[in-house]
């Protein structure tokens, strides 16, 4: 999804907009302010201009000194904010010459012969832009600085005062400084401040909008992955205390419920599953165990009756009969191992003897064991207990394992081991089964225990799971581990009998 088409995304672009809004209207008002400050400026400039042509004219310009008159420390014309707009002022007499100067390099010098020598108006370089000087006629051009620009595109000015004399038209002129770049600067001052303190607010509302922001970004994506069928996800934000965390301690409820709602559903879709196999079974396996028991004594009826006389074909006749026999006998295991998965199973608890089950199923597989040239160990250690259990069961949950082992170990040899021993906790007893076989592929470890899953080609797939649910109607646990090359270990945990209270 876009970042501006979320709610953050969306809120950070409002607040961006209301920050570019509230800096363009404040940029407005310092530029109205600025324009009011440079026409006040301008005025302060006319009245400094007209107070200084009131004090020349009121002081005879023979017999003055520019320096006294604005630098003394006893007595000025002037205060500290007029003295400082005050770059210069320029005596000019009506032959156009300079006669004072706060400027040094404009004062008269002498020459050799002790003469005085005047600077001529025109040879006057470095003035600033004379204001209004059309208004000083054909006197204007011996002015070197009489070419006016754009009044608010320049910074000082000059303003040529004319004062008429006992000899003639004199002209003050005074250089005033505008500043107008200190002017703008100190505009722009409250522009920058105001930025400043808007970036601040913003970033800290940027920080708090993300922070409370996210626990909803949070619920949406864990909303989205419920959806998709996630039940386990949680939210981490049940922790607070405000409503965004009562909204995450409900969306974790809800979520806790649907999981538990499907397990049960799957539990129910099992159970149901189990019992309709269950009834088909045992009306299945009625009618074709019918006709397996007339088949098997059928052919004992054979056997018995219509042997053929040579040794050679009654050979070959007791050879096929068997085999027929063996293939019947097969079907009929099928059949019962379908029952006990399908059927609940229903034990008869009673304190066994740990060690005498093992051998109970050892019998079994001895015989085969010595053909292939396994070895068989059994290990117990000392003060196993009781265990409670059904002594039938057992017996089928190692027969199963046994049976398995023995296949597992295709070459000759081979080594069984069992290994029986008391639980930590002392309430159950561990049976260890390994094997030296091929062992099982990891992608079919978690498999073996699912029904139906078999990797032989005469395996029905009910054998672990048969054994699985024996166990687990025990009340106890079975787990496997193993390496290919290297065998498989099997591990039992049965609960043990303890003695009622006397």
């Amino acid at each position: 999804m876009p970042f501006f088409r979320t709610f953050r995304g969306k809120l950070l672009l409002i607040l961006a907009i209301l920050l570019i809004a509230t800096l363009g209207f404040q940029y407005y008002l310092n530029l109205v302010s600025q324009r009011e400050s440079a026409e006040l400026r301008e005025a302060q400039t006319e009245a400094l201009v007209a107070g200084i042509t009131l004090a020349f004219t009121s002081i005879p310009l023979q017999d003055m000194r520019l320096q006294d008159l604005v630098d003394r420390a006893d007595e000025t014309y002037f205060d500290r904010a007029t003295r400082e707009r005050i770059k210069d002022i320029i005596i000019i007499d009506h032959e156009w010459q300079v006669i004072d100067s706060l400027n040094p390099d404009f004062l008269p010098a002498y020459d050799e012969n002790e003469n005085v020598v005047y600077k001529n108006a025109k040879d006057l370089s470095g003035l600033p832009p004379l204001m209004d000087s059309a208004r000083l006629g054909e006197d204007a051009k011996n002015f070197p600085n009489s070419s006016v620009p754009d009044r608010k595109a320049v910074s000082d000015e000059a303003h040529a005062i004319p004062l008429e004399t006992s000899k003639g038209r004199w002209y003050v002129m005074v250089l005033i400084n505008n500043d107008r770049d200190e002017a703008a600067r100190r505009a722009a001052q409250p522009l920058l401040f105001t930025l400043l303190v808007l970036l601040a607010s913003s970033v800290i509302t940027f920080m708090l909008v993300w922070r409370f922001s996210r626990p909803i970004a949070n619920l949406s994506a864990a909303a989205r992955r419920v959806a998709e069928g996630d039940l386990s996800v949680r939210v981490s934000e049940a922790k607070r205390s405000d409503e965004m965390g009562m909204l995450a301690r409900n969306f974790n409820e809800m979520a806790a419920e649907l999981e538990k709602k499907r397990e049960l559903e799957l539990q129910l879709q099992q159970a149901e599953k189990s019992a309709v196999v269950g009834r088909l079974g045992s009306a299945i396996a009625h009618e074709i165990r019918n006709p397996l028991n007339y088949i098997n004594l059928t052919l004992d009826h054979l056997r018995k009756k219509y042997a053929p006389a040579e040794p050679a074909d009654r050979q070959h006749f007791e050879k096929l009969t068997s085999q027929l026999k063996a293939e019947v006998a097969r079907i009929d295991q099928q059949i019962s191992d379908f029952l006990n998965y399908s059927r609940p199973a229903k034990a008869d608890l009673r304190p066994v003897d740990p060690r005498k089950v093992i051998e109970n199923s050892l019998r079994l597989i001895e015989p085969e064991a010595e053909e292939k040239g396994i070895t068989i160990g059994v290990v117990e250690h000392e003060d196993v207990p009781q265990i409670l259990a059904d002594p039938e069961f057992l017996r089928s949950v190692f027969n199963n394992l046994f049976i398995n082992a023995l296949q597992s170990m295709e070459t000759q040899g081979g080594h069984l081991g069992i290994k029986i021993t008391p639980d930590e906790t002392g309430n159950c007893v561990n049976f260890e089964i390994s094997d030296t076989g091929v062992g099982i592929p990891p992608e079919n470890l978690e498999k073996i225990f699912e029904p139906y899953f078999s990797t032989k080609e005469t395996g029905t797939g009910l054998g672990l799971a048969i054994v699985q649910k024996i166990v687990e109607s025990h009340n106890g646990t079975i787990d496997v581990r193993s390496e290919e090359g290297k065998g498989t270990t099997f591990t039992v945990k049965l609960p043990t009998h303890s003695e009622p209270p006397a």
